[in-house]
């Protein structure tokens, strides 16, 4: 045994219990709270790959159970509920606002930058608009108009506070129709009908294009003549240094024409702004006080503040935030190619649990508390930062951990013929390795899966809270009470099931027919697989499958 062995299994056991998996690269510093030195990792690093390697292959309830031996040499360190960095000059008179555009659900990513600004009204007493921003958008990010309802469920369910009217930018059209006149009239706006190639090069020259040229009358005119133009013909663009440091800020465009078709408000307008107008016009007249959003918004909040200068306006303060990729997903997240593969039946709906939509993880069995607590522990980051999901899983199974019983379940199952098997009418199994409570479990034939059978040949192994057989060329039953050996589960009593992956698979198999008093949506764990919801009973043929949503190890 070595000089930190102990701390070695203390923190494996540790790491794994919160993570679901330990993983050598968290073991290694905590050693250093202990006296390792920084110049004798080599002489510790196999050891705790050996450990957590070993730790990995237990159940949950042995890890548990081995964890008390060890817990002693854990170092807590008191850990004060993590606050949000304060905002200057915000209180509760400041308006916050939560701006998603409605092209389908809102997942883990997008969530994210609404959650964060929903939770610095609750920390002030703010106020929080819901502003639906919905101008036309572009073909490749359509809007939808379940989208809406979509959104709406989604943030309730996160308990974002806002207020009762909810805004639609597709109600303002008439309101950034009036300052758009009113920029024109300040010579600070003018009508183009440059093509995008044209302007490019005036934009590398750094030269004024023609169009810009005209007076304020006739680019008045030319502004009403763009509502019975063609789409594509013209466009209203803002006037800024053409000599400007940065060339997408040159002469940007404030309207455009589009004939596409909105869920809301159909064709009945044809000229749409931008999303920096739109939003400079927005935050002023809502009295928008602090503005939350991504470093990718970067250009349209300088865009703002020029033209809140025009304007002589108060200005929001705003806080642009690093963007979150969130690792071990399995796939890129994305609205538009969500919406895609939901249109195309590729995906069963916005709940299908690769969207990753707020919809999918509440039915998955997240509670919307570990999304909150996950989006605080980010805070107000400034840097763009990569954040293993592992870290939202352990948030939600400390939080369902208590409450859900434990059941078993046994992917492609395998009967055991088993030898000198003792004639057992029942046992009394825990629901909880924390609880008193047990259930009652009647031993007719017993399954095990098919990948324990085949992986523990010539093994003594333990049937997890029954007795040992040995899985020979014969299975044998064993009196043996070693209880210190590779424990598995079975099923005796049992119902078809079949449980839905993250990744949209799904594993079929058995599970204890006591979930068959399970109700719909109860969140259980089916002992070394995993945190499940119920999600019901489907028929197929005569037959009928219990089935379950995964959420996390």
């Amino acid at each position: 045994m070595g000089k930190f062995t102990k701390e070695i299994y203390a923190y494996a056991f540790k790491n794994s219990l919160d993570f679901g998996k330990a993983d050598a690269g968290k073991v290694l510093p905590k050693l250093f709270q202990h006296g390792l030195e920084k110049g004798k990792i080599k002489d510790v690093i196999q050891e705790i790959q050996e450990v957590v390697k070993e730790v990995n292959s237990l159940s949950l309830d042995e890890k548990q159970k081995m964890f008390e031996s060890y817990k002693e040499y854990v170092v807590e360190h008191e850990e004060k509920e993590r606050e949000l960095p304060e905002l200057e000059n915000a209180n509760s008179k400041s308006v916050f606002r939560v701006a998603p555009f409605p092209s389908g659900a809102l997942h883990i990513g997008n969530a994210k930058t609404y959650l964060l600004n929903a939770l610095y009204a609750e920390k002030y007493g703010a106020k929080t608009l819901l502003v639906m921003d919905d101008t036309i958008g572009s073909e490749e990010k359509p809007l939808t108009k379940e989208a809406y309802k979509l959104i709406k469920d989604g943030l309730d369910w996160l308990d974002i506070k806002y207020e009762k009217k909810i805004v639609y930018k597709s109600d303002r059209l008439k309101i950034y129709y009036k300052y758009a006149l009113e920029l024109i009239k300040k010579d600070k706006a003018y009508v183009c009908h440059c093509t995008q190639g044209e302007l490019k090069k005036n934009r590398e020259k750094g030269i004024e294009c023609g169009c810009r040229q005209f007076p304020v009358a006739i680019q008045e005119k030319r502004w009403k003549d763009m509502f019975v133009e063609k789409e594509g013909d013209a466009v209203l663009r803002i006037k800024t240094d053409m000599r400007h440091k940065n060339p997408a800020f040159r002469d940007r465009v404030l309207f455009k024409i589009s004939d596409r078709k909105h869920p809301r408000v159909g064709n009945k307008y044809r000229i749409w702004p931008s999303l920096e107008m739109s939003w400079a016009v927005d935050d002023y007249e809502l009295g928008i006080t602090h503005i939350l959003r991504g470093n990718d918004m970067m250009m349209e909040g300088e865009m703002e503040n020029y033209i809140w200068d025009i304007f002589s306006w108060k200005k929001p303060r705003i806080y642009h935030t690093g963007l979150i990729n969130i690792e071990g997903m399995g796939a890129k997240i994305s609205k538009s190619k969500a919406q895609k593969e939901v249109n195309s039946g590729e995906f069963t709906g916005w709940d299908d649990p690769r969207t990753w939509s707020l919809q999918s993880l509440k039915r998955r069995g997240f509670k919307k508390e570990s999304l909150r607590e996950f989006v605080k522990e980010i805070g107000l980051n400034k840097q763009d930062i990569t954040i293993p999901v592992d870290n939202l899983y352990a948030i939600n199974r400390r939080l369902i951990d208590q409450e859900a019983e434990r059941y078993s379940f046994v992917e492609n199952p395998v009967k055991l013929e088993i030898n000198n098997k003792p004639k057992l009418e029942g046992v009394f199994i825990p629901v909880h390795p924390d609880k008193e409570k047990t259930r009652e479990i009647f031993i007719n034939d017993l399954f095990i899966s098919k990948q324990d059978f085949d992986s523990l040949k010539g093994q003594e192994i333990r049937l997890q809270h029954l007795f040992n057989i040995k899985l020979g060329k014969k299975i044998e039953y064993t009196d043996s009470e070693n209880k210190d050996i590779k424990r598995i589960n079975w099923v005796s009593e049992s119902v078809v099931s079949r449980i839905l992956m993250a990744d949209g698979t799904w594993k079929m198999g058995l599970a204890e027919s006591a979930v068959k008093n399970l109700k719909k949506g109860k969140v259980i764990q089916f002992e070394r697989f995993g945190f499940c919801k119920f999600d019901g009973v489907k028929k197929s043929g005569k037959d009928e499958i219990y089935e379950f949503w995964f959420a996390h190890k």
